[in-house]
């Protein structure tokens, strides 16, 4: 009896945490920025490569170098004024809690990424799963085309 009790609460919690993952899912396509890469139903960070800086979704900041510290900001700071983070290659760094305390680690791994413009931006994505996104092109004509469509109100769009 007890084995059997222990395997309907891992089945449950097994059930439990992918309903979640499930729901983070389409919670975070629309937290993106518009400058990620397209692909990704979920990301936690994105790390730039040409500027060794990385940026953490749930939060919109980014987290650069400053000295021997880390610094996050909702900006870049000036120094990477003429960076285009549209055409810069973006890594996703999903299920380790602050990478940059690695970045040892990512800056050896990813180097060979520097000066690649290889990604489609969701930006200019044609998909509509990514017109969810508020700062997407599309966002206002998808808003308004699904209203009453039973497409809104799953976490999509708070305003």
């Amino acid at each position: 009896m007890k084995k059997l009790m222990l395997l309907l609460l891992a089945v449950t919690g097994f059930t439990v945490t992918t309903m979640a993952q499930q729901i983070n899912v389409s919670i975070n396509l629309g937290r993106q920025p518009v400058w990620g890469p397209v692909g990704y139903d979920y990301v936690d960070y994105y790390y730039l490569p040409d500027i060794e800086t990385y940026y953490y979704v749930p939060d919109r900041v980014y987290i650069y170098r400053y000295g021997n510290d880390w610094r996050r900001s909702a900006v870049l700071p000036a120094r990477y004024a003429n960076f285009d983070v549209y055409h810069a290659h973006k890594v996703v760094i999903n299920g380790v809690n602050r990478p940059y305390l690695y970045h040892n680690k990512y800056s050896k791994e990813y180097y060979g990424y520097r000066n690649k413009h290889d990604q489609v931006s969701i930006r200019d994505s044609r998909e509509e799963k990514y017109f969810v996104n508020r700062d997407h092109p599309q966002h206002k004509q998808w808003k308004k085309d699904n209203r009453g469509h039973g497409k809104q109100g799953r976490g999509h769009d708070k305003h």
